[in-house]
């Protein structure tokens, strides 16, 4: 059932791709994208779940019988962002339809259609009436389900506020809940790495999706000895952007979520321009980015400091700073003062190096050579306001899953 649930979203794709774009302005050249990686993770979570939910055998003890049996863990109740509406909600709601468990889905207010989508692709599949339900609400609704005992696990993805208002409102009640409160990523260039390729890809991490994804890169520092080749190829870059309409096929940089958004950005960088950082993108060049909109030319900082906001404080928009390091030791200093820690990631030629530099990280997940990717084979976690818990791969369902032992003597003479 979830694989045919699967087969229909995608062939809803030539209405959700431009759906995608009114709910959130994400270009529709980049509509597909979302749904490829839906249907990679979908497909994955079910490949492995039958091995994933396996009674685990703890060895032979003679004169018994030992096994350790995941059960479903009940009502699972997924609240969804609108950034990446598709792949943050198939995160939870396919495996934890495959462990057993019923799901609730409570999307955000600005992408209900994709509720609907999840609703409609479920329905096609013959699930069974109510065993998946999506359910509009507001904030009030949508704590007051959870403290009322409603529903057994809660899965949210959004802002670090919104998860504290989760953990109060699951006070006293024993469910867990699966935090992931996004990020702000850095990344580290190393002087051995492949110029090119570092430049071309670190591009995409800070600006796809207009900046607004959990794990894109916020925050990059660059050895000294190639700091000012790094920062020329990284804006050359950023002025190719274009920034328009997202149903136009020619944008490859729409707006953000609401004007508020953008000008939350605007402020940042600022600030951080009046505390001596210096632009490198010339705005007036991106003739729809104007105070109060929503449109927002994309932005290089250097100059920057860990006193500006914009080097602590997530933007989740198209801005990044840049800092020159002196090596390993300081790269790895500056990464980790944080108070978010989801990824982090390394470019460099040598794997060995990168593998120990990742082992000093304080991060979910540590990438050479890439960024802003999840792979469904390993887990997605964060460390410290990031949140808790944890989904994909075989250890999503471990949290998706009750464990019940059974400790049977079969010899009693």
């Amino acid at each position: 059932m979830c694989s045919a649930a699967v087969d229909a979203m995608l062939a809803m794709a030539d209405d959700i791709v431009p759906e995608l774009a009114w709910q959130m302005g994400r270009p529709v050249r980049y509509g597909q994208g979302e749904l490829g990686g839906f249907e990679e993770r979908a497909r994955h979570m079910i490949s492995i779940a039958e091995a994933s939910l396996h009674d685990v055998d703890p060895g032979d003890k003679e004169g018994f019988k030992r096994f350790i049996r995941r059960e479903p863990i009940g009502t699972v109740f997924t609240i969804a962002p609108w950034n990446f509406p598709y792949l943050t909600t198939v995160n939870s709601v396919v495996p934890a339809l495959m462990a057993g468990n019923a799901v609730v889905l409570k999307h955000a207010s600005s992408t209900l259609l994709v509720a609907e989508r999840f609703q409609k692709a479920f329905d096609a599949a013959g699930l069974p009436e109510g065993l998946f339900q999506h359910l509009v609400l507001d904030h009030a609704q949508t704590g007051k389900i959870i403290s009322d005992g409603l529903v057994d696990m809660v899965c949210f993805t959004g802002s670090v506020p919104a998860g504290r208002t989760m953990e109060q409102s699951a006070a006293g009640r024993f469910i867990p809940v699966g935090l992931e409160l996004g990020g702000k990523d850095p990344a580290y260039v190393r002087a051995d790495c492949n110029m090119a390729h570092a430049i071309e890809n670190l591009a995409d991490g800070a600006f796809f999706n207009s900046g607004q994804s959990c794990c894109g890169i916020e925050r990059i520092y660059v050895d000294n000895s190639v700091h000012d080749e790094f920062v020329s190829g990284l804006a050359d870059l950023t002025r190719q952007y274009v920034l328009g309409n997202p149903l136009d096929e020619a944008t490859t940089l729409g707006p953000l979520v609401k004007p508020a958004a953008a000008d939350f950005v605007r402020n940042q960088i600022s600030q951080a321009v009046a505390a001596g950082a210096t632009a490198h993108i010339d705005t007036s060049a991106f003739a729809m980015d104007k105070p109060g909109s929503a449109y927002l030319a994309p932005q290089v900082l250097t100059g920057v400091t860990h006193n500006m906001s914009v080097m602590t404080e997530e933007s989740f928009g198209p801005v990044v700073g840049i800092m020159p390091v002196s090596g390993d030791e300081e790269a790895i200093s500056l990464m980790n003062d944080s108070d978010l820690g989801l990824t982090a990631a390394i470019w460099t030629e040598d794997a060995d190096a990168a593998e120990h530099i990742g082992a000093q990280l304080e991060t979910g997940t540590v990438f050479m050579n890439r960024c802003d990717y999840l792979d469904p084979a390993l887990a997605w976690t964060g460390v410290k306001n990031t949140g808790r818990g944890c989904t994909l791969s075989s250890m999503g369902y471990e949290v998706l899953t009750r464990p019940k032992s059974f400790h049977l003597r079969t010899n009693t003479h």
